[in-house]
């Protein structure tokens, strides 16, 4: 995980994940996040921001998560630029996730550990009835316990 760009949102989900594969067979999965605040005067506003994971994360999140569920995202911020049919320039700022949960404070969840999928997404089943750890997809991840 990077700690150099880091942001933690808590919001609801307003459109269920969508889960691809790019030609390469690597899963991505993206939603969309509303986080709501009150100022000061009482008066309520609304962000949105587009989520993206990757791997088994993108696969998990689009199991388990729907439309309407209030999540904790913790990843980085990843902004993209083009230019439009007018030629005009245009950007926006994702969030890349490093980690998705469910948000307990109004909710329940039931937690089931999957097995590791391999890095093309394969099934490896391992011997004690536990699934073995996910290897790091960056030099600087941990271990889960």
């Amino acid at each position: 995980m990077a700690f150099d760009n880091t942001v933690t949102l808590v919001g609801n989900i307003t459109r269920d994940p969508e889960l691809r594969f790019t030609p390469a067979g690597i899963a991505v999965a993206s939603f969309g996040l509303a986080w709501n605040r009150k100022n000061r005067d009482g008066e309520e506003s609304v962000s949105f921001f587009d989520v993206t994971c990757w791997r088994d994360l993108a696969e998990n999140v689009a199991e388990s998560l729907s439309k309407g569920n209030r999540v904790v995202v913790y990843g980085r911020l990843d902004q993209q630029s083009w230019e439009n049919d007018n030629g005009e320039r245009r950007s926006k700022v994702e969030v890349i996730a490093d980690e998705v949960a469910p948000s307990l404070r109004w909710a329940t969840a039931e937690v089931t550990r999957t097995e590791f999928r391999g890095e093309a997404g394969s099934s490896v089943v391992s011997g004690g009835g536990q699934a073995p750890s996910q290897a790091p997809t960056h030099s600087t991840d941990e271990e889960p316990f």
